[in-house]
């Protein structure tokens, strides 16, 4: 129809032609004349002329801004997979015309990557995935990010999202980022060690009954559990503690940090823990020197720890592990608590100059909301989802191979409701790295006090009170 009026047109006034028309990339119509070239013309057909080219331009400039491929950053490689998976899927059932390049960047990569891509303006991405430990960094200044809140008030997420995971990526009352993961803490077992050493894990039900068992273990030179920088912040935050409080001051509660570093450092000198050779259990070499040689029998860590990690770096041990609620404190008055915690886990965060920001937030909102997405990001070693609807699937709830035949799924969504909230500050991810890289080991052996570390950070962080 526009190429039969154009062509009319032209055959009466050969002149109109004589314009320069384009569009740019943000659809925009640019019209240069070179003549007058709408002498001799009506106004009537100068009307017609200019809206249907214009028509025609933006809408061939919106297909050339729909076709460019949509930037995402993935924090870990093993998503980069799942997020392949996703393009393609999402291609198929919502948008033909989907494109998406995708990038992966070490966990600690990341920022520096991010930074230079949003200093420079060079290629920056349109969605990133960054892990909750490092989005304080960006909220000293002006946050980076779009604010989804609005968005979220039409969708199944404001209330599918487990509540206490929808605050992660949150200031106030913008919420800049939609978490992934449940990121629910259990206590990994090694089953076999477990019946070899005559352990049950109901009677394992607090730290006090877990300690007894692990004395008795260490007066046969054999340590219960390997020890990690993270475990402080993950049992400060079961006992209802943070890094800092939502004033901002750092320690809110001394006592409980006092009291959880003091206890970790009991469990090293008591040879109830073992350090890592590298004071990491994240370290693939660690893995590969004490796991699989049975020389720990537990270790602390988050539904992705067991689902990647531990399967990716000890596949020979399937079958062999098992995974239980933590062990609970006692509060003043011997009565237990909670069962886990929390610690990292992935989100998705638009850029805030992104041009394509409505076609990003479709793509989000349609990987957090879709039954299969949740359900192959599970049952393909990421993460247990936070989007609550997923869990009626029955796939998430089946037998595990590598966990002993356990229903993990069930575990997991049976402790959500206890995953406690992280506080936010732009000081956290500083506090984080400072006290595994400065302070752990030192405590770990004695060379430094709990209160004298507390008071060490506070000065290096200048983030609180005395």
């Amino acid at each position: 129809m526009m190429g039969q009026m154009l062509q009319k047109i032209e055959s009466r006034e050969p002149q109109v032609m004589r314009g320069l028309i384009w569009a740019d990339r943000c659809g925009k119509v640019v019209i240069i004349m070179k003549h007058n070239v709408f002498s001799g013309i009506s106004r009537w057909m100068q009307a017609i002329l200019l809206g249907a080219v214009s028509a025609t331009l933006i809408s061939a400039g919106n297909t050339l801004q729909a076709s460019e491929p949509l930037e995402i950053w993935i924090s870990s490689f093993q998503d980069k997979v799942y997020y392949e998976k996703m393009v393609a899927a999402y291609k198929s059932k919502v948008d033909s015309e989907f494109e998406a390049s995708i990038q992966a960047f070490g966990f600690r990569e990341m920022p520096d990557k991010l930074a230079i891509a949003m200093k420079t303006g060079t290629n920056p991405p349109d969605i990133v995935q960054l892990d909750e430990v490092l989005f304080g960094t960006y909220l000293a200044g002006e946050v980076p990010f779009l604010d989804l809140s609005e968005r979220l008030k039409e969708t199944k997420l404001l209330e599918g999202l487990v509540p206490q995971r929808l605050k992660l990526f949150a200031q106030g009352d913008a919420i800049y980022g939609l978490p992934q993961s449940l990121s629910a803490i259990v206590l990994y077992y090694r089953v076999d060690l477990f019946k070899e050493h005559g352990i049950q894990p109901k009677d394992l039900s607090t730290w006090d009954a877990f300690v007894d068992v692990g004395r008795d273990l260490a007066s046969k030179n054999q340590a219960f559990i390997a020890l990690d920088p993270t475990y402080f912040e993950i049992l400060l935050r079961q006992k209802g503690s943070d890094w800092f409080d939502h004033a901002g001051r750092m320690f809110p509660d001394e006592a409980q940090a006092e009291a959880v570093m003091n206890w970790l450092y009991e469990l090293n000198d008591e040879g109830i823990g073992l350090i890592p050779e590298r004071a990491s259990i994240f370290d693939p070499v660690f893995f590969s020197s004490m796991v699989n040689y049975g020389e720990v029998l537990t270790m602390i860590g988050a539904d992705w720890y067991g689902l990647d990690m531990i399967q990716q770096f000890s596949p020979e041990l399937k079958g062999k592990w098992g995974a239980m609620p933590l062990p609970a404190w006692k509060d003043r008055f011997g009565v237990p608590g909670r069962r886990t915690s929390t610690f990292a886990g992935q989100g998705l965060l638009i850029y805030k100059q992104s041009k394509v920001a409505d076609r990003a937030w479709k793509f989000i909102q349609w990987v957090l909301e879709d039954q299969e997405s949740n359900v192959e990001r599970f049952v393909g070693g990421n993460s247990f989802p936070a989007f609550k609807p997923s869990w009626a699937d029955l796939r998430m709830h089946q037998p595990s191979a590598y966990f002993n035949q356990q229903a993990f799924g069930d575990l997991l969504a049976g402790l959500a409701p206890e995953v406690p909230e992280v506080v936010m500050h732009p000081k956290r991810p500083q506090a984080v790295f400072l006290f595994q890289e400065n302070f752990f080991s030192s405590l770990m052996y004695g060379q430094i006090t709990p209160r004298e570390t507390m008071r060490q950070m506070r000065t290096m962080l200048k983030a609180g009170g005395d």
